[in-house]
């Protein structure tokens, strides 16, 4: 069974990555939009969920922020990350970088000390205002599964015939390190990305962008896709020393 998340705020979770995390949905409650239609996706495939509501506004996405973040600094209640995910690509949405302002400045107010993160497949990085927006928070997490296009097109199914992943390669390193990069690893049936001929290629695309941090991880939901399968932890632990034998801090979630 997959999941479509409250929109335009829910949670919080407790994030494997993340800690206690209070999620906004920039998408409706009850569909999907991504750029990607990613076969391994919890939130189910593109087609399967098409949304007959508008995306929430910025002024609703800062109301329902606002009233949240106010209940939980009064009750006293933790918060660790504010984090930008949900029903689709956050980064889609038309007046992303004000949110990302508005979201700040409620964020100085009521929780200083939690962090802002956004979860990106890294197809809008060509935009300016979201590359500029993406630098103000505090974890800019952009998805890079892999750096072959075939895999890319079979698994990660970008919808615009335009991505290329080199380009998005270099626009992460424009970064200048002020970026994380996050992996899902994973094997099923004409789908295995943990093999050297896959980890080696991105490896030295890691290197190339310089990240502050690399987040790899596998299936820990049920996919619409059915047959695929968890990454082992030592097949992860084994990519994850790598990465950190490159002075790069890695994380793995099994």
């Amino acid at each position: 069974m997959t999941i479509l998340y409250n929109s335009p705020i829910f949670g919080p979770v407790h994030s494997r990555r993340l800690g206690v995390s209070l999620g906004v949905n920039l998408m409706p409650a009850d569909g999907k939009i991504c750029s990607f239609d990613c076969i391994y996706c919890e939130c189910g495939l593109n087609g399967d969920h098409h949304t007959k509501s508008k995306r929430p506004t910025r002024e609703e996405v800062c109301e329902g922020l606002t009233k949240v973040l106010r209940e939980r600094h009064e009750k006293e209640e933790p918060l660790d990350v504010i984090t930008f995910a949900g029903n689709g690509e956050p980064t889609g949405h038309p007046d992303f970088a004000g949110i990302i302002d508005d979201t700040i400045a409620a964020r100085d107010k009521y929780f200083p000390s939690a962090k802002v993160s956004v979860l990106s497949n890294a197809t809008m990085l060509h935009k300016p205002d979201v590359f500029e927006a993406l630098k103000k928070v505090d974890n800019n997490i952009q998805k890079l599964d892999t750096i072959d296009m075939e895999y890319i097109t079979k698994v990660d199914r970008p919808c615009s015939p335009l991505y290329d992943v080199r380009k998005v390669i270099e626009q992460l390193k424009a970064y200048d390190g002020k970026v994380i990069i996050q992996t899902i690893f994973m094997r099923g049936e004409g789908v295995d990305n943990t093999g050297e001929e896959y980890v080696a290629p991105w490896i030295e695309a890691v290197k190339e962008i310089a990240p502050e941090q690399v987040m790899i991880y596998t299936i820990d939901r049920e996919t619409p896709t059915k047959g695929l399968k968890k990454a082992e932890p030592a097949v992860l632990d084994q990519i994850c020393e790598r990465i950190t034998k490159l002075n790069i801090p890695c994380t793995a979630s099994y």
